[in-house]
């Protein structure tokens, strides 16, 4: 039985309170099942850090890390620190520097929970978005040139490698083949975007020759949103860019009842460095120490997060407990329609977990 180590950074607006739930039903979950062996170490890393020091993480805080076998996340982003400073210096730091290329979003639609499309029940949508997780719009490159004169300029450099795309291609044709449906659809914008977009798609249209049970299909990023709203029965996996895949799964959360139940896996496959989880709700500024944010997104990301550690008991026995608790409808929060506060859905989780 295996000790499984995890780093929990709780960082920004509602993430620590999501993350010390997590924390609790990891606690109750081990309770339930013995032979599953968690120890968590903590880390005040964040904005209120880097007021402190600076900087949003230490100096070594990689070096600090790479011990762990996995990262649970909470969010980054601040009222008092700019955006670009709390993602680079922390959420895109652990990214880039462990090469945890795929970013892994599920959407479906949990029991008892409403789609705010008509008519759609669990059937009709379940998802799985693979984000390439390392480059593309968000490697970094680029500058400003004139700063603070009327003719300054901004520049931002998508930067696509074939290596880097057929990774993580490669990732969701694998991923697409454990699925019922074996469906992979391809998303770009390669007609206005003609050269880091068709190479993309030249990829795609060689790699798919390699997965001949996979079904596959391609579209441009404006198309697909139209889909996902008017067919969302006939998606199942996707593959796309970092920035299209960013948004996308914010729209699929949406749909599938709230952005408060979205899990997120930044996965290193190969397991050279820890890879990190989740919920993609952000700061949520408005809802800060009101016990109303949502939990059941860090409780899926804790799902993946035991997947990956191959503690799949676990990983069941969690995810049947966070779907019978949508499924009786009691303890829901006000973000799905319920009036529960956050600790109170958790003490509905851990009742499940009890049963």
């Amino acid at each position: 039985m295996p000790l499984h180590k995890i780093a929990v950074i709780g960082g920004d607006g509602i993430g620590p309170e999501v993350t010390r739930e997590a924390c609790v039903i990891l606690s109750a979950l081990q309770d339930s099942l013995p032979e599953l062996k968690l120890e968590f170490t903590e880390f005040d890393w964040g904005s209120e850090y880097f007021l402190k020091n600076g900087r949003m993480m230490p100096e070594d805080g990689l070096e600090q890390l790479k011990p762990f076998d996995a990262i649970l996340f909470g969010s980054a982003g601040s009222l008092e620190v700019p955006d670009h400073i709390t993602l680079w210096g922390l959420r895109l730091e652990i990214c880039q520097h462990f090469d945890q290329y795929a970013n892994v979003r599920p959407s479906r639609l949990l029991p008892g929970i409403q789609s705010p499309l008509k008519n759609i029940g669990p059937a009709e949508l379940d998802w799985v978005i693979v984000r390439e997780n390392t480059e593309g719009e968000y490697s970094g490159a680029g500058g400003r040139v004139h700063p603070k004169l009327p003719q300054e300029v901004g520049i931002d450099v998508s930067v696509f490698t074939r290596d880097g795309i057929e990774r993580v291609m490669r990732y969701a044709f694998e991923l697409a083949l454990t699925r019922p449906k074996k469906q992979l659809t391809l998303v770009t914008k390669s007609n206005a975007q003609r050269h880091g977009m068709v190479l993309w798609d030249e990829v795609f249209e060689k790699l798919k020759h390699d997965y001949p049970g996979i079904t596959t299909d391609r579209m441009l990023v404006d198309a697909i949103t139209t889909r996902m709203v008017l067919q969302p029965q006939s998606l199942d996996t996707i593959v796309a860019t970092n920035l299209h895949a960013d948004i996308l799964s914010d729209l699929a959360a949406a749909l599938s009842g709230s952005l408060g139940i979205g899990p997120t896996a930044n996965i290193n496959p190969e397991r050279t460095f820890p890879s990190m989880f989740e919920p993609i709700h952000g700061s949520a500024f408005d809802l800060v120490g009101k016990d109303l944010a949502n939990p059941l997104g860090a409780f899926w990301s804790c799902v993946m997060m035991l997947e990956h550690l191959q503690e799949k008991k676990g990983a069941s026995l969690l995810m049947s407990a966070i779907e019978e608790v949508c499924q009786e409808g009691r303890h829901l929060p006000k973000d799905l329609g319920g009036n529960s506060c956050t600790g109170e859905v958790t003490t509905a989780v851990c009742a499940a977990l009890k049963k």
